[in-house]
């Protein structure tokens, strides 16, 4: 898929099955006019789409709509950008165009998810810290279905803290569990929210369930 941005006028609307990319213009005449679009599909096949856009105003922001999800980000041009490159980070996992922007929506806050509660902050993804995470990952013996299935499972893993979560995690549960190897590979396709626990409440509550040691 490529955003309307590249095009002479930015007020587009696409549409591709459940998420689609438009911008919020503000204008005092218009003359709507019919273009052709190339659409791309996650999977390199080019479809053709007639897009409506109307000349002579200024664009504001671009949205990110995912009815899936009933939700709507809004994006500047620049941070359009930056989520489209971070979207093409997770193109070696054949998700779908919908799947890669819930992975991100849900592990940066602008998507609500029940692992983070309330105390995600809405933030645009960084290209370099998906990548380190990403990079990390595969370190762990998981290969590139592995951490589709991951990815899936838990979302929220590209928002985690790679050094005091992830790399602690995993060095926690050699010590304490003497899980590694194989045994780490199996568990994280299985249960990779483990990646996450940063509480231990010992069995005295502390309302952060999600992501309590209490549930591995």
């Amino acid at each position: 898929m490529i955003l309307g941005k590249s095009l002479a006028s930015p007020l587009l609307t696409f549409d591709s099955a459940s998420c689609f990319y438009s911008s919020t213009p503000e204008f005092s005449h218009t003359i709507p006019h019919i273009v052709q679009v190339n659409l791309k599909s996650c999977s390199g096949v080019q479809n053709m789409r007639n897009v409506a856009w109307n000349s002579n105003f200024r664009c504001k922001k671009w949205e990110l709509h995912m009815t899936v999800q009933a939700e709507n980000i809004t994006l500047s041009d620049e941070e359009s950008n930056t989520w489209e490159t971070c979207r093409k980070s997770l193109s070696p996992f054949r998700l779908s165009i919908d799947e890669e922007n819930k992975i991100l929506g849900k592990a940066f806050g602008q998507v609500h998810s029940p692992y983070w509660g309330e105390e995600r902050k809405k933030e645009i993804p960084k290209f370099e810290i998906i990548n380190e995470i990403l990079d990390y990952l595969r370190t762990l013996s998981l290969s590139d279905d592995d951490i589709c299935k991951l990815l899936k499972k838990f979302p929220e893993v590209l928002g985690c803290k790679l050094e005091e979560e992830l790399r602690n995690n995993v060095m926690l549960l050699e010590k304490e569990w003497g899980i590694k190897g194989k045994s780490l590979r199996s568990l994280l396709v299985r249960n990779p929210k483990v990646l996450g626990y940063n509480v231990d409440c010992k069995g005295d509550c502390m309302a952060q369930c999600t992501r309590c040691w209490v549930r591995f």
